[in-house]
């Protein structure tokens, strides 16, 4: 196949501004969606509303392509529902302190459950006292208080009346915090103390014969007293307990009849019965005697309180939670904790926060993935509720050394359908890594960042600019703006009949070129301020280029122009600034000498080879015995490197460019210094494509340019880039004026002929043709081998090895004799 020069058509593509039917964007009806992906819409339409388990959503794509605006929009435009929502609160567990227990009322009741709880609460607190203190509850207290006495005095009347027939009688008397009864004998009627009783009947003050009778009877006395008060203790706590079963009877009586309305208002679902009943009981069992204690009183709001962790407004329309960051506290929640008694570190219901795994209950959680990734635990953390389907909060785990105490919340049952926003490269890494991810994560929403470059394709891009003058409130843009933004779309995809999907940076582009319209009074964007905006954003990025294109022109860094050099070849390269590609020459030189060493990757001995270039150095060999079609080993030693290359290398787009010096310096034909390549190349010989053509082409371009264009410059690029061409203005326009040329090949053949001058020769029947470049080459590579073969190492060695082969003839001789 003939060498194909390109013509300046094929350059760069044009937008045919017919296939845009309006004056300016203002007549175009802005784009309601984000335009070609409609796979991944579909995809992510069933993720969205399919309620099935393991539904998780991936969204793949590049960033800019609109992969969370159409999250977003479809999220919005269908509104999904659901019968299932709760509000979720965490209360007091009366059995279980650490252990805060769950409440889950209905959707948007929280608050108002809350509130409920907290007016029980100050009742309890404070009214119940009050009302039990009240009538009828205070006659009923007196009945049952004077029932006690009556039965206590029924008692203690025998031993009483006894006492009294025997001129004796009953005193309590304090002993300590105690008041204890004694005997003691009566004088006149009225009680006196033993002792001094003793004392009158010796003054002759009482009778002593009375004495006598006291000391004979006391012992009987003092035993029927114990029996008594064993008796009456007993009467006196059943009548304790009649007191605190009817105290407790009516304080539930009370309770019940206040919390009823609760029950009848939020449900007795949910854990809310529960949660009452044990309100009930511990004010039952605990708070009717410490009513009468003020120094153990304490704020039973606080003890009683419902921590509300999540509340909805909306009672059916699932919710939507973007997690801008990703944590493992924040997707989770978190234990907030106080200073307690002693310096120690406490918490309970109250500090328990929700996080936004829990806020997305029953409706969708959106992530980045690159961001969930980079947080400790985070992910784990994730995947563990995904796959158990229950939310666990824990607390932080205490960075100080000082104890502290925890408390473990009742695990929640979750249902969140997570869509995480990704790149291609991470979800195969997750793929590989997680193998629970694939099982919860079934739903793949694929964004491809090109779109075809048709009519439609076209139009749709006036749509985005309409839509984005319109909510930004730009100016319209004209026909040929947007032809040229469209231009810039296919320059920026580098893709035969397509343009980016990258709308993100198609809309930096527009207001960039909005913003200079408005300064220079344009009430509309036209082509020249949208090209303006393109050279601006380069032009911003482009340190790197230009300190290299200073090396280059004071010389520091080599790059010939013009003339021919044996063993070197002006391959190109990339670097990136940002999204933004800036292509450069790299001097590739090769030297050769006869040897056994065969080839030599200079980087890669230095370690500076990425596996790519590597891989693409070794096809090297595979291709120059394919195509030399030697009938002896190749037998010479060549050494390939990048010149003033100081950092890593890799790709293999400069192989096509290593072959062609490596053949010039086997045959020491000349390479025109004038022409660069660019190509990846096969053990078969066909130029394969490559990425960056358009940046390399004019990178190239620009240095030659500088040294000044000759009109035998220009560049080989692989056919397969051919229609990939979207060049700088100027580029095509020197091409166009015969200073420059950009020429398309399919094997190394054509790449041979135009950087050398000299046909490469196809291999016949008689070998290659004489004076081709291809015969120069096997004969120098006979050469090579033929003098290596003279060498006295090589004759020790082949001497050695016919002697082996004589001996093994020998041998098989004796064996077939025998």
């Amino acid at each position: 196949m003939e060498i194909l020069k390109l013509g300046p058509s094929e350059l760069r593509w044009k937008c045919d501004e017919s296939m845009l039917d309006f004056e300016t964007t203002g007549s175009v009806d802005p784009a309601s969606r984000i335009v070609g992906q409609e796979t991944a819409r579909e995809a992510l339409i069933f993720g969205i509303l399919c309620d099935a388990p393991g539904q998780n959503v991936y969204v793949r794509g590049a960033r800019g392509t609109g992969r969370l605006t159409m999250v977003r929009r479809l999220l919005e435009e269908l509104a999904p529902t659901t019968e299932k929502k709760r509000d979720y609160c965490y209360v007091h567990n009366f059995r279980h302190p650490d252990r805060p227990r769950l409440v889950t009322p209905g959707p948007g009741t929280a608050r108002s459950l809350a509130k409920r709880i907290t007016e029980l609460a100050r009742f309890v607190d404070d009214g119940l006292g009050k009302a039990l203190d009240s009538e009828p509850y205070a006659s009923k207290l007196v009945q049952i208080r004077e029932s006690i006495q009556q039965r206590i005095s029924e008692i203690s009347a025998p031993l009483e009346k006894d006492l009294a027939d025997n001129n004796m009688a009953l005193v309590s008397v304090q002993q300590g915090p105690m008041s204890v009864p004694v005997i003691v004998p009566l004088v006149a009627g009225s009680p006196v103390p033993p002792e001094k009783f003793m004392e009158m009947v010796a003054n002759g003050n009482a009778d002593e014969s009375q004495l006598d009778k006291f000391k004979k009877l006391y012992p009987d006395f003092q035993k029927r007293l114990q029996e008594t008060g064993k008796l009456v203790n007993e009467e006196w706590r059943r009548g304790a307990r009649e007191t605190d079963a009817f105290k407790a009877e009516a304080a539930r009586g009370l309770l019940e009849g206040l919390t009823e309305p609760i029950l009848s208002e939020f449900g007795s679902g949910g854990g809310v019965r529960e949660f009452i009943e044990g309100i009930v009981a511990d004010a039952v069992e605990n708070r009717l005697a410490e009513s009468d204690d003020e120094d153990q009183q304490f704020d039973l709001t606080e003890l009683y309180g419902v921590n509300v962790l999540l509340t909805h407004g909306d009672s059916v329309r699932r919710p939507v939670v973007v997690e801008p960051t990703p944590s493992a506290m924040n997707l989770l929640g978190t234990v907030d904790q106080k200073w307690g008694p002693g310096g120690v570190a406490v918490s309970d219901y109250r500090g328990i926060r929700a996080g936004a795994l829990l806020m997305a209950d029953q409706g969708y959680l959106i992530l980045e993935v690159e961001d969930l990734i980079t947080e400790p635990g985070a992910w784990q953390s994730l995947m563990r509720t995904l796959r158990t389907g229950r939310l666990e909060i824990v607390p932080p785990e205490s960075g100080w050394m000082r104890p502290y105490v925890v408390v473990q919340p009742e695990p929640i049952e979750i249902r969140v359908r997570v869509i995480l926003i990704g790149d291609v490269a991470t979800y195969y890494k997750l793929d590989y890594l997680d193998s629970d991810f694939r099982e919860l994560f079934k739903v793949l929403a694929d964004f491809d960042d090109q779109l075809p470059r048709d009519a439609d394709g076209v139009m749709q891009y006036a749509a985005v600019i309409s839509h984005l003058a319109r909510e930004e409130s730009l100016p319209p843009f004209d026909q040929a703006a947007v032809a040229a933004l469209v231009e810039h779309g296919a320059r920026i995809a580098s893709r035969n009949d397509k343009l980016t999907a990258k709308f993100g940076r198609i809309a930096d582009i527009s207001r960039e070129a909005a913003f200079l319209a408005t300064r220079d009074g344009h009430k509309t964007v036209g082509r020249d301020q949208v090209v303006d905006a393109v050279r601006r954003t380069k032009e911003r990025a482009s340190l790197p280029s230009r300190k290299f294109q200073e090396l280059v022109e004071n010389g520091t860094l080599i790059v010939e122009t013009d003339g021919e050099v044996v063993g070197q070849v002006n391959g190109l390269a990339v670097m990136h600034a940002g999204p933004l590609t800036y292509g450069f020459p790299a001097r590739v030189t090769a030297a050769i000498g006869p040897g056994r060493a065969g080839l030599i990757n200079i980087e890669g001995t230095a370690r500076m080879s990425g596996s790519i270039h590597t891989k693409g150095f070794h096809i090297l060999g595979g291709l120059l015995m394919n195509l030399l079609k030697l009938p002896h080993p190749l037998a010479f030693t060549a050494s390939l490197a990048f010149e003033q290359s100081y950092g890593g290398i890799d790709g293999d787009s400069a192989s096509g460019a290593e072959m062609v010096c490596l053949l010039s310096a086997l045959t020491d034909i000349p390479i025109h210094q004038g022409m660069a390549m660019t190509g990846a190349i096969d053990q078969h010989g066909h130029i394969e494509a490559i990425g960056g053509v358009n940046e390399k082409i004019e990178g190239f371009f620009d240095v030659c340019r500088y040294f000044g264009l000759t009109g035998k410059q220009g560049v080989v690029i692989p056919r397969a880039n051919a229609a990939d061409l979207m060049l700088r203005h100027d580029v095509v326009a020197a091409c166009r004026d015969n200073q420059f040329a950009v020429y398309a090949v399919e094997t190394i053949h054509q790449a041979i002929e135009l950087m050398t001058g000299l046909a490469a020769g196809q291999y016949g029947q008689d070998g290659f043709p004489a004076g081709t470049l291809l015969a120069m080459a096997v004969d120098k590579a006979g050469e090579y081998w033929r003098r290596t073969l003279s060498s006295p190492d090589r004759l020790t060695t082949v001497r050695r090895e016919l002697a082996d082969a004589t001996m093994d003839v020998a041998a098989a001789t004796d064996q077939t004799k025998g």
